[in-house]
């Protein structure tokens, strides 16, 4: 059984968890610019929360395929006053801070947020790690090569399950040396991956489970659905469903969802599975 210490409160994720998407970004592929104003992003919270969400996760800098690079002030300029917003509204949510950057992982913590969700474990910030450390705050480290700018061209792999778990074992050594308890790892869906190396990823989820850690997975209205389905991402709702009953199947404790009501749904008729009676 794996739990989680968010802010002194013990998460049990026997039962996995959902965590809703709150983009504070002006393009990110399927939300960009529909909660770029506070009171937006408070009311989608407000929805998410009341649908089952256990964690928010807030992003200030799209990490989608050639995404555009900001400054980390201007990261800080979207996020923190979004976490405060909702925490004061909501003072006991679970906000998580999806950065690669340190400084903007400490003040996202500082302004309430319990949790970091780093897509490049560390490897774009040489401070993130030793600062996770020191704010013993639970840790999602993602797989990913090279950049958001750069991944798209990085997808040779000689062995994707063993590369994979290899960039794992080594991020979370690394990690448990500077006393971070609290782990989680997505294997990057869509990251520096094809989608046929997405679907790949996705046949072979459960061998990561190697690792003793919490799994969270990321495949909402991505591209691997999309595309295979000939259509677009605001059409990709009911395909991110059947791939999360998937994920749910081969271990993942936490699903990452733009769409908490239906991820609630596939949790719950999972759940059904393990205790019919």
């Amino acid at each position: 059984m794996y739990t989680l210490n968010c802010n002194g409160k013990l998460l049990d994720l026997s039962t996995p968890k959902v965590m809703g998407i709150i983009n504070v970004t002006p393009d990110s592929f399927y939300d960009g610019g529909n909660t770029t104003n506070l009171a937006s992003i408070v009311a989608q919270a407000s929805t998410m929360l009341a649908e089952g969400a256990t964690f928010l996760d807030i992003g200030g800098y799209s990490t989608r395929p050639g995404a555009k690079e900001i400054t980390t002030e201007e990261e800080l300029n979207r996020v923190v006053p979004a976490i405060k917003a909702i925490l004061s509204k909501f003072p006991d949510a679970l906000l998580s801070i999806d950065t690669f950057r340190s400084q903007v992982a400490l003040q996202a913590i500082n302004a309430g947020a319990c949790m970091v969700n780093d897509v490049s474990s560390g490897l774009l910030d040489d401070r993130m790690i030793p600062t996770i450390g020191e704010l013993k705050v639970p840790y999602i480290m993602m797989h990913m090569r090279g950049t958001p700018q750069s991944m798209g061209s990085q997808t040779r792999y000689k062995n994707l399950a063993k590369e994979i778990l290899l960039y794992f074992s080594e991020r979370i050594e690394l990690a448990k040396k500077v006393g971070i308890n609290d782990l989680i790892v997505d294997p990057g869906f869509g990251f520096a991956k094809t989608t046929a190396q997405n679907f790949e990823l996705l046949n072979i989820l459960d061998l990561f489970s190697v690792l003793d850690v919490p799994m969270l997975v990321g495949i909402s209205r991505k591209s691997m659905i999309y595309k295979t389905l000939e259509t677009n991402a605001e059409e990709a709702l009911n395909g991110t469903t059947a791939l999360h009953a998937i994920a749910l199947q081969k271990g993942a404790s936490i699903l990452r969802v733009h769409d908490v009501k239906e991820a609630m749904e596939c949790v719950s008729l999972l759940e059904k599975l393990k205790t019919p009676s």
